[in-house]
């Protein structure tokens, strides 16, 4: 991938101010980063989003007047290129769970160490989601709890459209795994597991590896 440029613009949005400030004194201490807007609610974040057109977006899933979740559903529609990753004090939060299915890219726990902040946003600012596998299974145990099937029967109908292949991919993608971790595993070239990748992405109909990875899961498939 090119290397970038230009700093990666970020916008902030929670409604607790010392958060702002801390990811402010965090990520402004970055040559990389450059922080272009803050908010304090999803109302407001989404209205600095369109006015500064962010790379990056650091928003919290609990606000008033509008939460993350919605934000970050109005900010996706409208700015398709911009990447957000959701903020949370606890990694099991259902919110986060649905923020992921709409789009982020992934999210962040608010007492991760400064470092891993700056390293997730270079990550997703290169279209790469944060998606590690510790942080995979937390979110998919909630899966676990879903006895109804209401989730299992339409995953599964849209794995159907896979071919035996590209369903081994799309497990592997459930698993957390990178490309070259997929291709060692499976016995193909990281070129074609690229390929593969990408026909799920069309086949699935989702953006990126967290919606491939929710789908298969939904679908209780290991």
């Amino acid at each position: 991938m090119t290397p970038r440029t230009e700093p990666i613009r970020v916008v902030l949005v929670d409604d607790d101010p010392l958060v702002r400030a801390g990811l402010r004194l965090i990520l402004g201490g970055d040559k990389d980063v450059h922080i272009v807007g803050e908010a304090p609610d999803g109302a407001e974040g989404v209205l600095v989003v369109a006015r500064t057109q962010p790379d990056v977006v650091l928003m919290d899933i609990r606000m008033p007047r509008l939460d993350g979740l919605a934000a970050t559903e109005q900010v996706l529609a409208a700015h398709p290129s911009t990447k957000v990753i959701v903020l949370t004090t606890f990694d099991t939060d259902d919110m986060v769970f649905s923020a992921l299915r709409i789009g982020a890219q992934g999210f962040l726990l608010k007492d991760t160490a400064p470092e891993q902040i700056v390293a997730a946003v270079q990550t997703v600012a290169a279209g790469h989601p944060m998606l590690s596998p510790t942080v995979t299974a937390q979110l998919m145990a909630s899966v676990v709890r879903d006895t109804t099937g209401a989730r299992s029967q339409p995953a599964l109908e849209r794995l159907a459209r896979l071919t035996e292949r590209e369903r081994e991919v799309a497990v592997a993608v459930g698993r957390g795994l990178s490309n070259a971790e997929i291709a060692t595993s499976l016995y193909m070239s990281v070129a074609t597991v690229k390929s593969h990748v990408g026909r799920l992405f069309a086949k699935l109909q989702v953006e990126n590896r967290v919606q491939v990875a929710i789908c298969v899961h939904d679908a209780e498939l290991r």
